[in-house]
């Protein structure tokens, strides 16, 4: 069946605490469930088909028949029912809750069932919860109304939310991508005094442990061998702590070894983490492989770091061509050009990228190779070397951009330059 992908754009919503929320956060990843769902407008059909293969979904089986409610229970009448049934209906309040009487005799006991209906009516609402209905969506729907509201029937609001998964990955090697998430993440963890794990994915080459001048026995490659026994005490056991909020998920750094692990494998050890932190930096290595390709798809958000250079820019455009298709209710990859404004050397502009990938710049960080390199040979993060270092601010506004808080430091500055203003007058009036 045939779907047309509609594209989430960058506008967002304020929740109650004021935190930005964007549509594609409302609905979270989905459990090991069955889905079946038996429609009487296409476009609804079609709306079900288009979420069922969203990253969000990837995990629950999905099936989606014509027929409306009653080709549910004649279906169900001979065979079981699935965790969630999704029924679209065209009929009028007294034969729907007819019909779903019916439907009701061959339920099973855990079946959850979802009405679409036609008729914005709070009387047919009430009858219908009465009857155990989980939910009423009233048509159109798009796909993430239909996801969301799957998410809100297996999330547990009560319990801890699953924590975000940010993706890093460099459009080529060498362009600093493990450098921007060291620095993005750890500005998460003090700014917002949050926890927050990154795990280094570059099995081989991984720089984690020494950005952070630590040199863990065990890390992450202890988890992918044995994914099905990683708990939240094995979990503790394997992260390195780096300060109250950061821990690392570190790399072995060894070449005697094969890294052969499955998409599975990373996903199942993603998934736990990000049930224990609200944040999860995943610093992936420039490689392309299954497993690589797998948890970028998975990400909540997806970072690109390019040098302003043609094969960077060329990298940058097939990541983020094929991100289009596997993440169609998502937004689009951030971008972030480093290492910019190098003397002598011819650069593509913020412009030009920006035409070409068709998005904006999130950040542009200038060549700065003496505070940098200064820092990485230190074990430190470059605000803690050099707090007044110009990339220091960018990396403030990355991980508030991410995380859609608000930066209370800029804040706290403002309104201390708006209390000073009224004096700075009198001064200049002086003169």
């Amino acid at each position: 069946m045939s779907t047309q992908a509609t594209e989430l754009e960058e506008p967002y919503f304020e929740d109650e605490a004021g935190q930005g929320l964007h549509p594609c956060d409302r609905a979270r990843p989905i459990p090991r469930i069955s889905i079946q769902a038996f429609c009487d407008d296409l476009r609804i059909a079609q709306a079900l088909q288009h979420a069922s293969v969203d990253r969000r979904l990837t995990k629950a089986h999905v099936s989606v028949h014509m027929g409306g409610i009653a080709a549910a229970i004649a279906h169900y009448s001979e065979n079981p029912t699935p965790n969630l049934i999704i029924v679209d209906s065209e009929l009028s309040g007294g034969e729907l809750l007819s019909d779903l009487d019916r439907l009701a005799e061959s339920c099973d006991v855990g079946t959850k069932v979802v009405v679409v209906g036609r008729h914005n009516d709070v009387m047919l609402y009430r009858e219908l919860l009465k009857r155990g209905v989980a939910e009423y969506l009233v048509a159109p729907v798009e796909a993430m109304d239909l996801m969301e509201c799957i998410s809100n029937l297996y999330n547990n609001p009560e319990t801890d939310p699953v924590g975000q998964v940010y993706a890093f990955i460099g459009a080529k090697g060498g362009v600093g991508s493990s450098t921007i998430c060291h620095n993005v993440a750890w500005t998460m963890s003090e700014s917002l005094k949050t926890n927050v794990t990154i795990a280094d994915l570059d099995l081989a080459f991984g720089t984690t442990g020494l950005d952070f001048n630590q040199d863990p026995v065990q890390g992450i490659a202890e988890a992918l061998s044995a994914p099905e026994r990683l708990d939240d005490q094995l979990l503790d056991r394997l992260l390195t702590k780096c300060s109250e909020h950061l821990s690392i998920f570190a790399a072995p750094v060894v070449l005697d070894r094969d890294y052969d692990f499955s998409p599975e494998a990373c996903e199942t050890v993603i998934d736990v983490a990000r049930q224990n932190v609200p944040f999860v930096a995943i610093d992936l290595p420039h490689g392309w492989s299954q497993w690589s390709k797998r948890l970028l798809a998975q990400a909540d958000e997806i970072v690109i770091t390019a040098v302003p250079d043609l094969a960077n820019l060329r990298n940058a455009k097939n990541i983020i061509d094929l991100m289009k298709v596997s993440r169609r209710n998502d937004v689009k990859p951030y971008l972030i050009l480093n290492m910019a404004n190098l003397p002598k050397r011819q650069e593509i502009s913020v412009r030009e990228f920006e035409q070409a990938l068709d998005l904006k710049v999130l950040a542009v960080i200038d060549h700065d190779s003496e505070a940098f390199s200064q820092a990485a040979n230190n074990g430190q993060m470059l605000e803690e070397f050099n707090a007044k270092a110009k990339a220091v601010e960018k990396f403030h506004d990355v991980a508030m951009k991410l995380t859609r808080r608000k930066d209370t430091r800029s804040e706290k500055q403002n309104s201390r330059l708006s209390a000073l203003a009224p004096i700075l007058e009198k001064l200049k009036r002086k003169r």
